[in-house]
């Protein structure tokens, strides 16, 4: 009977994983409609802008490193390769540049790191992943990240069945067991493998890719916006994209912490 308790294994692990990933991914708001879904836009317009790129692809700390990257590449911030920030112009052209000069603080000069962490945690991004939210166009608080670890541990769990129904076929005797043949006893792991597997299944139809910030929504309006031609305007589009990795300049990937070559 040692098979029995090897098959409440596989069924606790799969029933809990897939009831997790059902709960994480309706709380989210990631299993819906889809013909609901394909009418939203940006919330400014039909398309996205940097910032709301930005923080679709990379959350927000990509859109405080967009903001450092443009500020800088108009001469109304300077990124040295050691590092630091230092502010040539205090007037902000929006209020993402203020509160990145509100970061830096009144020395008008700070290391990048700290500034990072205190502008992302600003209002201004705040209210900016509010907006997307409420369009439809990101998962609060980046709750993409708990839906892609429940899809790992449904994997894990399709694995941990096949796991326990081959250390169950292993006991000896067991195929001359009358309460546990062969057949039987793959039927009854093959019943938790198939929850899982159909779980990822609807997952991969539903919520692929797993983005830690867009929805299903967001990632589609991601896709179909097009990095402008200009070579400024398309930098700074390729790091909202891609992040600060699309910098070529290695003086401002310096500054920014980029050791790895840009692809």
């Amino acid at each position: 009977m040692l098979w029995v308790l090897l098959l409440l294994v596989a069924w606790g692990a799969a029933a809990i994983s897939c009831i997790r990933l059902c709960v994480v991914a309706a709380r989210t708001g990631l299993l819906h409609d889809a013909s609901a879904d394909s009418v939203r836009t940006a919330p400014d317009g039909p398309e996205l802008t940097l910032y709301e790129t930005a923080f679709l692809a990379g959350g927000p700390h990509r859109v405080v490193d967009l903001a450092l990257v443009t500020m800088h590449l108009r001469q109304r911030l300077l990124l040295a390769r050691t590092g630091w920030a230092t502010v040539v112009d205090p007037e902000g052209r929006d209020e993402m540049e203020r509160t990145v000069i509100r970061a830096i603080g009144p020395q008008g000069q700070s290391p990048i790191p700290p500034v990072r962490t205190a502008a992302a945690a600003a209002e201004t991004v705040r209210a900016l992943a509010d907006r997307l939210v409420a369009a439809g166009l990101a998962v609060p608080g980046g709750a993409g990240t708990d839906v892609a670890a429940a899809v790992r541990a449904v994997r894990g769990a399709a694995l941990l069945v096949v796991a326990m129904g081959a250390v169950a076929l292993l006991i000896p005797g067991q195929e001359h067991s009358a309460d546990g043949p062969v057949v039987p006893l793959l039927i009854w792991f093959g019943l938790p493998l198939a929850l899982t597997l159909g779980c990822l299944v609807i997952a991969r139809m539903e919520i692929h890719p797993y983005s830690s910030w867009a929805s299903p929504a967001g990632q589609r309006l991601l896709a179909a916006n097009e990095i402008p031609a200009s070579k400024d305007h398309g930098l700074l589009a390729a790091i909202a994209v891609r992040g600060v990795r699309a910098v070529g300049d290695p003086a401002l990937r310096a500054a920014l912490g980029v050791h790895r070559p840009s692809t």
